[in-house]
Parts: C-alpha cells; structure tokens; sequence
C-alpha cells in the first residue's frame, strides 16, 4: 500500500468531515468541532492534513485550534470531569473536590488523565451554576452540591459501570 492511500485511510473521518462541509476554508471552527468530537481531541498530525484538504497555512489552522477555549490539542479522557473553581464554588471547597479526584484517579495538575483514557480531570472558571456550588459537570452531566464524599461515590459508579480502571 503506498504511503498517500494510508494516509487517506488513516484520516478516512476526517475526510468525510470536511467533504460534508465542501472543503470550504470558512468552515474551518466546524470541522475542527467535529474532528474534535471524533478524536476527543485535535491531533497536531489531523491539523496538518485538515490544512492540506482546505489549502490553508498550518499554522493558521494551528492558530485557530489554539485560539479557543474549547479546542484542545492533548487527549482527553471518555470521561471530562469540570469542577467549577468561581468565587461560590471555590468558597464552598471545590478545590477539595480537585483533591479527591487526583487522589482517587492517581492523577495530578500535570497529569490530568487517566492512562486508560478514561478520566480527565480539569478546572474551569465558572460553569454557571452558582446556586448549585460546588459544582462538578462529567461529560453532560451536572452535579451540585457536590462534597468530597459525593464527589467519590459518582467516580466509582462510573468506574463499575465501566468494569474498573486498568
């Protein structure tokens, strides 16, 4: 198989996404979102070839993805856990909810995930529930009044339901 064919195999999704968008450059934050949301995250070998596809600078497709908040260059886990660190949340001990979870998951402020790709643990700004603090979102899902305990039981009903951490 010549090196050109495996190339195109191995970004097969990848080429979908950005032939359902025409292979039009102004679609470039929608197709980063949809490749995002395939891989988890935008590997820098993905932005080389989505630049190629879209005839664009790599750097520019670079800029874009490190641009916004919401795209991230690193893997992440099949589970995102945000625990909020804003004013009501922080007051109300969510960085003892950071605590638990690193601990729990054997994870730290430069080792954020899991190595079986399952857990990431991140801290965010605000997640606007203030009413709710300390608050904790996992994926989709929104969690208030979360304590260390709480914080806990939900990991390991994940954990099960997953059958265990590797």
């Amino acid at each position: 198989m010549q090196e050109a064919e495996l190339k195109t195999r191995q970004f097969e999704k990848v080429l979908t996404i950005i032939e359902q968008h025409q292979n039009q450059r102004s679609r470039l934050i929608t197709i980063l979102q949809q490749v995002q949301h395939e891989y988890r995250y935008l590997p820098q070998e993905v932005l080389t070839y989505i630049a190629t596809a879209l005839d664009m600078p790599v750097a520019e497709v670079y800029g874009v993805a490190t641009f916004y908040a919401h795209f991230t260059l690193n893997p992440k886990g099949k589970y995102v856990i945000k625990v909020c660190n804003g004013t009501a949340c922080h007051v109300k001990g969510s960085m003892r909810l950071v605590d638990v979870l690193f601990d729990k998951l054997k994870l730290n402020e430069q080792k954020n995930t899991t190595d079986d790709m399952l857990f990431t643990v991140e801290t965010v700004s605000c997640l606007g529930a203030c009413g709710l603090a300390p608050v904790m979102v996992i994926n989709e899902s929104v969690y208030g009044q979360v304590d260390s305990k709480k914080a806990g039981e939900i990991i390991d009903e994940i954990i099960a339901k997953e059958g265990g951490l590797s």
